[in-house]
């Protein structure tokens, strides 16, 4: 009496990804319940078991499910926003709309549109890091496939926490209700060094050893991460994550683009896994990663797609075949990555990468049954050659396409048959998407009608209005001024020697508040004429409104202030701005207080552009017509003491003097 079964796949050429890497013509493979009991040709496999369903896979291929080793799911709602940006812009541009939009309901939607795709595709399981992780799970779990699944922590306030802390505790208490679960593997997801403190990335570690879960983050993904963890760090990224305990764990490592032989040798070490993401990595030019050899030395690599909103897609076998193709040409060698390593690099080799591999990955008695079947009856998969033995292997990376899955199982369930997902209402998935993108759009349209909005949802501002009495007055020689206030006769607060290093992003079209934004960094120079502090900020200068008085002017503006943490490249970028102005000069200014009334002297050389002699800048705060009417007089007062004339006064300010020289 044969045994009773859940379902028998027959007829098709099943390629097990064992490790002795079995392909078997006219093959079947036995299910029950969630497991895979049998795995050998039809003839053996229908002599010995009686199954409730049986599915004819002839002229199809048999093998495991895909293993996308790294995305952020939930931002396939996000797909397309603003492509063709650096990566640092494109963070910079994407998480305040991030902190605006995703919510809980948000990331179970982006989950749900994405898994429809990744179904498609061949996928049954896949490593996620964002936000709201619990209602990931939530989804995917509901959905069907298998996840290792990363609870971002940031040390910047995120969409569902407000420091690191919270972070943490969010993370523990989401482990703590998904550990154990069949098919939602929990993991520590802090996002990457260069967005955490040492502090956060020791206590990260520490959770992920207490629950003995995986921790999952970026590595080493561009060449500018790399520079910075040299210069800040005195070393490189991959020690400097081990160094904060971060390869004491069963670790996932996103990208690794840059990293040298060294380094993978302490990942090899660690028993880390790699999630190779090709198309991202060419899409923001971060590079190649160095593929062939982490392969060489035994690394455990995996295929990931990375987000939905960097790819832009999540289809398997695209990635897959690039990341051979890449491969290839990278090493200028094309035996490099050939197609039966591909495939195990999209099957057991990405469960390697995730610490999956006991489950999923292959297929093998008492695994999981994460199965696909292939179509390969295809005009494009046509004629089809047997004489190499690796032929089947070759036909799926170089010419077998996502629309060729028939059918997925995950653990032991159906969520593709006959091309129809059968977990997930795809039309409806995409109708409230759409509405989803139509907010946001209006959003984005909000942001990006002023330099002030960018300004504001990119770091925040504190609004100041100016009000100043000043004179700008040109002079050839500088030494009677100076020879004057070494005299004694004024008397002098505070002095300060630096170098201002100014770009003016100019905006037309926008109203009065948003006339240019300044890039300003600040280069104190000591005593000896050695810099000793660098201080950067931005602000947006709005048009100002000017009241001439005799040999002055009063000033009102509004500047709106925020830190500058960034490249000047970033804000270049983020801000697109319709022309740029840079303004470099060495200033020497005094605080000094002359007839009972605080005044600011600048003594300016501008260098770049170059001008001929200096300037003295002569300013103060004001707060009336009166007041400014008094103060103009001083100002007059000090410029005849310095030996000046009132009627040489410079009326224009440095930007319009640069443009002018230019």
């Amino acid at each position: 009496m044969r045994e009773q079964i859940d379902l028998l796949l027959t007829g098709g050429t099943v390629v097990t990804m064992n490790a002795a890497y079995a392909v078997i013509a006219d093959g079947a493979v036995a299910v029950h319940g969630d497991s895979i009991v049998a795995v050998g040709t039809t003839a053996q496999l229908t002599a010995v078991y009686q199954a409730a369903q049986t599915l004819d896979c002839t002229g199809q291929v048999i093998m495991p499910g895909l293993v996308n080793a790294h995305t952020h799911v939930p931002m396939s709602l996000l797909r397309g926003l603003n492509d063709d940006l650096r990566l640092d812009v494109w963070l910079g541009y994407l998480m305040p709309l991030e902190r605006e939009f995703v919510t809980p309901e948000f990331v179970k939607l982006g989950t749900r549109l994405a898994a429809a795709e990744m179904i498609r595709s061949g996928i049954t399981s896949f490593a996620d890091m964002y936000y709201f992780e619990e209602a990931v799970a939530e989804e995917t779990a509901a959905i069907g496939m298998r996840a290792l699944l990363g609870q971002t922590i940031l040390v910047f306030p995120a969409p569902d926490a407000a420091t690191y802390e919270d972070g943490l505790i969010l993370c523990r208490r989401f482990i703590e209700r998904w550990h154990g679960h069949p098919l939602i593997q929990p993991a520590v997801a802090p996002h990457a060094w260069y967005t955490a403190t040492p502090e956060m990335l020791r206590a990260c570690a520490d959770l992920a050893r207490a629950f003995d879960v995986p921790i999952h983050t970026h590595i080493a993904e561009t060449r500018l991460e790399l520079e910075n963890c040299q210069a800040q760090n005195h070393m490189r990224t991959v020690p400097w994550n081990a160094k904060q305990s971060i390869l004491d764990t069963k670790l996932l490592a996103a990208h690794c683009v840059h990293i040298d032989q060294d380094e993978m040798f302490q990942l090899k070490k660690a028993g880390a896994g790699v999630a190779h993401c090709p198309t991202s990595n060419l899409k923001l030019a971060s590079g190649i990663a160095p593929i062939k050899q982490m392969l060489e030395l035994g690394l455990n690599v995996g295929i990931g797609t990375d987000g939905p909103a960097s790819n832009n897609d999540l289809d398997m076998f695209e990635e897959t075949r690039l990341a051979a193709l890449l491969a290839k040409t990278a090493s200028n060698d094309p035996t490099t990555l050939p197609a039966r390593q591909a495939v195990e690099m999209a099957t057991i080799g990405g469960a390697r990468a995730l610490h999956m591999a006991e489950k999923t990955g292959s297929l093998e008695v008492g695994k999981r049954a994460d199965i696909i079947v292939v179509e390969m009856t295809g005009v494009h998969n046509q004629p089809h050659f047997n004489n190499n033995p690796d032929a089947i292997y070759s036909r799926l990376i170089y010419a077998a396409k996502s629309p060729d899955v028939a059918h997925v199982l995950c653990n032991g369930r159906f969520l593709l048959h006959h091309h129809q997902l059968t977990t997930i209402d795809e039309a409806v998935t995409k109708a409230v998407a759409a509405q989803v993108a139509a907010q946001i759009d209006a959003f984005v349209h909000a942001r990006e009608s002023s330099p002030y909005n960018k300004l504001v949802f990119l770091a925040g501002v504190q609004r100041q209005e100016s009000f100043e009495i000043q004179v700008k007055v040109p002079i050839a020689d500088c030494q009677p001024v100076l020879d004057l206030l070494n005299s004694g006769q004024i008397e002098i607060n505070r002095r300060s020697h630096y170098r201002q290093y100014d770009t003016y992003f100019l905006f037309s079209g926008y109203d009065q508040d948003a006339a240019r934004l300044r890039y300003r960094e600040d280069e104190f120079i000591n005593e000896q004429g050695e810099p000793y502090q660098v201080r950067s900020r931005l602000t947006l200068i709005g048009e100002e409104e000017r009241v001439q008085y005799p040999n002055a002017a009063m000033l009102s503006r509004s500047r709106f202030l925020a830190a500058a943490d960034r490249t000047l490249r970033f804000y270049r970028e983020y801000f697109a701005p319709d022309k740029e102005i840079e303004v470099n000069k060495d200033r020497l200014r005094w605080h000094i207080l002359y007839q009972g009334t605080d005044f600011a002297l600048n003594l300016d050389q501008v260098l770049k552009p170059a001008m001929p002699g200096y300037f003295l800048e002569i300013k103060s705060r004001t707060w009336s017509r009166s007041d400014a009417e008094r103060k103009a007089r001083l100002i007059t007062q000090l410029l005849q003491l310095f030996g000046l004339d009132p009627q040489t006064a410079e009326p224009r300010d440095y930007p319009e003097l640069a443009q002018s020289a230019a």
